[in-house]
């Protein structure tokens, strides 16, 4: 197995010379260890002696403690280290200019999803619009994307759904690393940060997370293995909807239902072979939290078996239309509100085009729908690759 080092194990290992001298900020969660699970903050603090002196914390909380959407977190002071952690979903979603003023370089250590609607790298974006306002530098630690760097799928966001489930037309998986996105962002939306990048060593673009030999730590609660965040890009959508998306239980978005699901209509459309890289398992499972908690629900595991071969975007698009056809009376859209957006439909923001959902609810075929999306789907493939760092 190549031997892949993080942005941080190859800081720590060799850092540059410019940060000789300067006061660290730290943007972190518990995801953000080396391969011996030691913690990026200790790793600084011993590698700089003295220079940390603030961390901050995106959503889910410093501890990754916060179940779900809308559940804010508190500043508080690291118990350990004694020096303030502001919270990036708490009181604002946006770091105030007092955030920085302490630091010089805020280092970034998150670990991403790989998804458009996962919120890291919006928390990121408005770090490095307060850093460039307040001539701060940004450097971000790189780590592996574990859906992969090369597929590429899903619309591009439709700027009247930006929100921070999507600030930027990019597409559901976008296939680039987190160091990779800030680049793109920080060029292409005219932020103009001072943004430095430490990129990984050893990784390269058709890599699954279990190719990397770097342990997985959740990012967040509901991410609990490289398995779940295959299948997020697709499975995400359940939540702007009354279908469980298998919170409250041991593997979320691997698992999905409803009480009314009606497993055996599904399972004569989806059969062993028609998803690709694929096989759907019935289940019965009983959340303990969020919708349906407590009752039966009726749905499917998700089993990838070929990650190359598997599209998840596609597949859940799919299965969410058999979902509308087949139970019309029963199924129903999630009502806001959904991440501050009290008015807008949550599955329209997910999808980040009312368009699509329309289309969707026409029975229109997804094949056909996803043709519609193509050229800037293609677009997009080879503007991102003005920001690669690994070919």
């Amino acid at each position: 197995m190549v031997r892949v080092l993080t942005g941080l194990e190859r800081l720590i290992e060799d850092p540059p010379a410019w940060l000789d001298g300067r006061r660290l900020g730290l943007l972190c969660n518990p995801a953000s260890v080396d391969r011996c699970f030691r913690h990026a903050r200790h790793r600084l603090r011993e590698r700089f002696p003295g220079a940390l002196r603030a961390l901050f914390s995106p959503q889910h909380g410093f501890f990754a403690e916060k179940q779900d959407n809308m559940i804010e977190s508190d500043d508080m002071v690291d118990p350990i280290l004694g020096i303030p952690v502001f919270s990036l979903y708490g009181r604002t979603r946006i770091p105030a200019a007092g955030m920085l003023a302490d630091i010089d370089v805020l280092v970034v250590d998150l670990q991403d999803a790989g998804t458009r609607v996962y919120t890291f790298a919006y928390t990121l974006s408005y770090c490095l619009e307060t850093a460039a306002a307040c001539g701060k530098t940004v450097l971000v630690l790189d780590r592996p994307n574990p859906t992969g760097g090369v597929a590429v799928e899903g619309n591009l966001l439709r700027p009247e759904w930006a929100s921070f489930v999507g600030r930027y037309p990019i597409p559901m998986r976008h296939g680039l690393t987190l160091a990779e996105l800030a680049r793109l962002f920080n060029a292409r939306f005219g932020i103009g940060c001072d943004l430095r990048v430490m990129p990984m060593s050893g990784w390269k673009r058709e890599m699954t997370f279990a190719d990397t030999g770097i342990p997985w730590v959740a990012p967040s609660p509901n991410l609990p293995t490289p398995a779940a965040a295959m299948v997020y890009p697709g499975q995400v959508l359940w939540e702007g909807t009354n279908v469980s998306e298998g919170r409250g239980t041991t593997q979320p978005f691997e698992l999905f239902g409803a009480p009314y699901l009606h497993v055996p209509k599904l399972e004569a459309e989806f059969g062993q072979t028609s998803i690709a890289g694929a096989v759907l398992r019935p289940v019965v499972f009983e959340p303990t939290s969020g919708k349906w908690q407590g009752q039966c629900c009726r749905g499917f595991q998700i089993h990838v078996t070929e990650p190359q071969r598997y599209a998840p975007y596609r597949t859940t698009l799919r299965l969410l239309q058999a979902t509308i056809r087949h139970h019309s009376t029963e199924f129903d859209w999630r009502p806001p509100p959904y991440e501050y957006e009290h008015e807008k439909m949550p599955i329209d923001l997910l999808i980040g085009d009312a368009a699509v959902r329309r289309r969707i609810e026409a029975m229109e075929p997804v094949e056909s729908i996803e043709a519609s999306w193509q050229h800037e789907l293609e677009e997009f493939r080879e503007m991102r690759r003005e920001f690669f760092l690994y070919t």
